[in-house]
């Protein structure tokens, strides 16, 4: 490989510089130094300022040329780079050239970049939000003992003996840009499994999930009884409530355990599943239940409350359930959280 790298270098200048370039950081990760080392390694050989910014912590560290730190405001950047570690974004190099790029300068910062994803991964802990799946998976079954538990726990970042709720959720967003939302300022952890997404957080915002995210969010107890509560959460989610916590269902809870041939043969889900072919009266007799008032609900469908009535009458003798009686609102909501539990 070096009599490769020889005979290259000499058929162009460009070749033999990037090859130099190469070894030196090569030769820096083989010295496992930290983060401030390379910056100042990396200021020396591109003889200008040089920086590394980690978004975990929003402080970047800038090198003069000479090794000392640099006092300036921050100047354009002249090139830069992002630091990727586990395929997400964790920071940014980047140098402060004046005039025009070196012929060099994307060569040396893709290499810094891969040398400072490597120091952050030894030295952390690591910034990442996205973690091994295996892991998560390890700190949530119910199959795991507890010291195995624990371990995965630690190597995620989690502290033993702290509250830590697990999220399910439904979704096409990024899981690491959900977790940055819900969880800002403390540790959170995220992969994909079982069809679905898992966040692990130290404290969840339910009101930062943005739109578009169905979630499920389990209790802060341990992490695998609070996995299953998300779970079961998240089937009890809805258009019209995306972000359902699992202390908050209550008794509701229970129909999650309620066989599904027996759901089916019920009267009442039958007959919201023969309802649900006229998507209008289901979102009518949602917007009903939601609220249990007839004006409230057409506050939520943009209806004038006549219609509304008109509408609630027409459910009443397809159900077979007078809505407007306590005991009949009851059944009808119970019936339509049962048939949406139907599947998954």
């Amino acid at each position: 490989m070096e009599a490769l790298a020889v005979r290259l270098s000499g058929l162009d200048p460009y070749v033999d510089g990037a090859i130099r370039v190469i070894t030196f950081y090569d030769t820096l990760m083989r010295r496992r130094v930290d983060l401030p080392a390379l910056a100042r390694a990396s200021a020396g050989l591109a003889e200008c300022v040089a920086a590394i910014c980690l978004h975990g912590t929003a402080r970047a560290i800038r090198v003069a040329p000479d090794g000392g730190p640099v006092a300036d405001p921050p100047r354009p950047a002249s090139t830069t780079v992002p630091i990727t570690l586990d395929d997400e974004e964790i920071g940014t190099v980047w140098l402060e050239r004046p005039g025009p790029p070196g012929l060099l300068d994307d060569v040396l910062l893709e290499r810094l970049a891969l040398a400072a994803a490597a120091a952050v991964e030894r030295y952390g802990p690591a910034r990442t939000t996205m973690a091994d799946p295996a892991l998560v998976e390890l700190a949530i079954s119910s199959d795991s003992d507890e010291a195995a538990r624990a371990r995965a726990l630690r190597l995620l970042g989690f502290a033993a003996g702290r509250p830590l709720h697990v999220v399910a959720v439904r979704t096409q967003l990024p899981l690491d840009r959900i977790g940055a939302l819900i969880c800002p300022a403390r540790p959170v952890k995220a992969a994909p499994l079982a069809e679905m997404g898992v966040l692990l957080a130290t404290t969840v915002d339910r009101n930062r999930f943005p739109t578009g995210v169905h979630a499920g969010i389990g209790a802060a107890d341990s992490p695998h009884r609070s996995w299953q509560q998300a779970r079961t959460a998240l089937r009890f989610t809805t258009p019209r409530r995306p972000v359902a916590h699992h202390a908050d269902l209550g008794a509701v809870a229970l129909l999650a355990e309620v066989h599904q041939d027996a759901v089916r043969d019920n009267a009442d889900v039958a007959a919201i599943a023969r309802l649900a072919a006229r998507p209008e009266d289901l979102a009518t007799l949602d917007a009903y239940c939601a609220t249990g008032s007839v004006r409230r609900a057409a506050d939520l469908l943009h209806l004038h409350h006549s219609s509304v009535s008109r509408r609630l009458a027409q459910i009443s003798g397809t159900l077979r359930i007078d809505l407007t009686d306590p005991t009949g609102l009851t059944r009808a909501t119970l019936a339509l959280t049962a048939w949406r539990l139907l599947d998954g």
